[in-house]
């Protein structure tokens, strides 16, 4: 079958039938899915151009019953060759549709459910909300509490047979457990959980009332938990009264329908905004803002100084075919792709510095390791030889990685995510491109065309990888072929073949580090630019380094969703990053 676009006909097999069974002359539906850069969105139309990326999805969207004859569903499928990938669209397999077909019914049933539930919980919220709960104003005054202040001063815990401090805390409600006599409710304010109960006149409506995310404000006594029990903290705070500060909706758009737990990320990526409230996601993101501090200490540390490059330029550095181009008050200019070259002039000004910042990359890959937008973190060090460039970042990343196993809540957040994981062994091993071409072709790893690695020419991400879990260790790979680097690469003095560049790969993901020497010769960095057609005027403040008290220099880039990935195990780089921008998706 060959679809022309949203409404073609198909051409080949029986013609479609009517719903009385007649033949129907009317031509059917087709309908697109693309698990790569679909979208799941109830606005999604299903064309070509604008595909779901879910089987499912679509068919809740288009059922069988939605037009005459019924639609058709038609899937992206990927198929890699010698002279690219090509992509077709193929009719949805048998063996999915009867997947689906079946897991339709059971929604089909799910939602009856649900809307009757609905309905029975809205009239018994009428009811709920005519019920006023009113502070009992002979009680102490409650003090100010955050969830998170661990030993407050003034705050004493009661017991089972004590008194405790009476109090008012502010949060949202991360968890819910209803019994027949109590309410338990678990509210977070993102640092910490505090156990609340409520029973009694305050346990009324509260089981009605109280959604996940719901914020509240909650006084009472703050107890010690008896033995028998366990808690956030071994506290837990008996209430007496609340006020809803921010009621979050209940039904068909409770947080748990929204972004239930039991869907992975991936298939929910226009309520990333909520998904991000799910206790792992979080997780993920809390161990970002620990990383993130952890490599400014580092820096810190070891008196690098950050720095700050411009996100608007008119400069390639790494290819003209990765950039986003724009408007730039009537002229071209384009997202940054790195700050090196900026670091690069300010090394003279700042000495040894780093940037944390956004990258842009107009890359059209759907891989697990790629985004279009990142931050990337880099560092430019002075005055220097390229061991002492392999030294500074293994132990930069080792040193980082210590940094956040020794603090308390960064490393619980590893553990939890990766519990397998250790802090990488040095030295790391150390291999020339050279080695690595020979390793491959000896364990039988294929290039891309299905035949031996040769000198030369780069290695696929695939073959990288394969030999980096194989070895099982950190792998500094070094002196990739000149073609292959950037023109900036300082070549190796010993086999000007080469370059004094690195990449550093790590198991499951590959390369995470890319770094090398920089060309120090202000004539031979002309010769080259002049070589690949740079305009010299353009890069006269890059070239004016080498120009104006030239010294040996070097630096690096990373990623730091890569970075993530490794020490949290994740698959993919989308999953640490709150918002992640990549072919297809620039929202919300």
């Amino acid at each position: 079958m060959s679809p022309v676009d949203h409404t073609a006909a198909l051409v080949l097999g029986s013609p479609p039938k009517d719903i009385a069974g007649q033949p129907s002359s009317a031509p059917p539906v087709i309908i697109y899915i693309d698990d790569a850069s679909g979208s799941d969105d109830a606005s999604t139309p299903g064309t070509k151009e604008s595909p779901f990326q879910s089987l499912f999805a679509a068919y809740i969207a288009f059922p069988p019953e939605s037009s005459t004859p019924s639609p058709v569903y038609f899937a992206r499928v990927v198929k890699a060759n010698g002279q690219g990938d090509a992509v077709e669209w193929r009719e949805a397999a048998k063996s999915a549709m009867k997947k689906v077909v079946s897991r339709y019914a059971e929604y089909v049933k799910k939602m009856a459910k649900q809307n009757e539930e609905e309905a029975d919980r809205q009239a018994t919220l009428v009811e709920a909300r005519k019920v006023v709960i009113q502070e009992d104003h002979t009680l102490p005054k409650a003090i100010r509490l955050k969830i998170s202040a661990k030993a407050p001063e003034g705050v004493t815990l009661g017991s089972e047979s004590t008194t405790g401090t009476r109090v008012k805390v502010i949060g949202r409600i991360d968890n819910i457990r209803v019994s027949k006599t109590r309410t338990f409710v678990y509210l977070t304010d993102t640092r910490d959980t505090l156990l609340c109960l409520f029973e009694g006149a305050v346990n009324a409506v509260a089981p009605v009332l109280f959604q996940k995310q719901t914020s509240i404000e909650v006084f009472g006594q703050l107890k010690s938990v008896p033995a028998k029990n366990k808690a956030p903290g071994d506290r837990e705070l008996h209430a007496d009264y609340y006020r809803i500060i921010g009621e979050a909706p209940g039904g068909p758009e409770s947080f748990t329908n929204i972004a239930p737990t039991s869907a992975h990320q991936s298939t929910l990526p226009d309520a990333r905004h909520l998904v991000l409230r799910r206790r792992e996601e979080a997780m993920v993101m809390k161990a970002r803002s620990s990383a993130l501090s952890a490599f400014r200490q580092y820096y810190n540390e070891h008196e690098m100084r950050e720095a700050t490059a411009p996100s608007f330029v008119q400069t390639q550095v790494e290819g003209g075919g990765s950039l986003f181009s724009l408007s730039y008050y009537g002229e071209r200019a384009y997202l940054t792709q790195t700050s090196q070259l900026y670091l690069e002039a300010q090394l003279p000004v700042l000495g040894d510095c780093y940037a944390i910042q956004s990258s842009f990359r107009a890359e059209n890959s759907h891989t697990r390791r790629h985004l279009s937008e990142y931050t990337h973190i880099e560092g430019e060090l002075d005055f220097i030889e390229f061991d002492d460039l392999l030294n500074h970042i293994e132990d930069l990343l080792c040193g980082v990685i210590e940094i956040l196993l020794a603090h308390p809540e960064s490393r619980e957040l590893i553990m939890a995510l990766n519990p397998d994981f250790k802090s990488p062994a040095r030295p790391f091993r150390r291999m020339r491109y050279a080695e690595a071409i020979e390793w491959l072709n000896a364990h039988g790893v294929m290039d891309e065309n299905g035949v031996p690695h040769v000198f030369g020419t780069d290695i696929a991400e695939a073959a990288e990888r394969r030999m980096t879990d194989e070895i099982g260790v950190p792998i500094m790979l070094t002196h990739f072929p000149v073609p292959i680097k950037a023109f900036y690469m300082k070549r190796d003095a010993g086999d000007p073949r080469v370059t004094e560049s690195v990449d550093c790969l790590v198991p499951g993901v590959g390369e995470v580090v890319g770094a090398g020497m920089r060309m120090d010769d202000y004539d031979q960095l002309v010769e080259v630019m002049k070589e690949n057609a740079w305009d010299l005027k353009a890069y006269a403040f890059y070239s004016d380094q080498r120009k104006y008290g030239t010294s040996p220099h070097g630096g690096y880039g990373m990623g730091i969703e890569r970075f993530l990935a490794w020490i949290l195990n994740r698959h993919s780089v989308r999953e640490c990053v709150p918002f992640p921008r990549y072919p297809g998706k620039c929202t919300p």
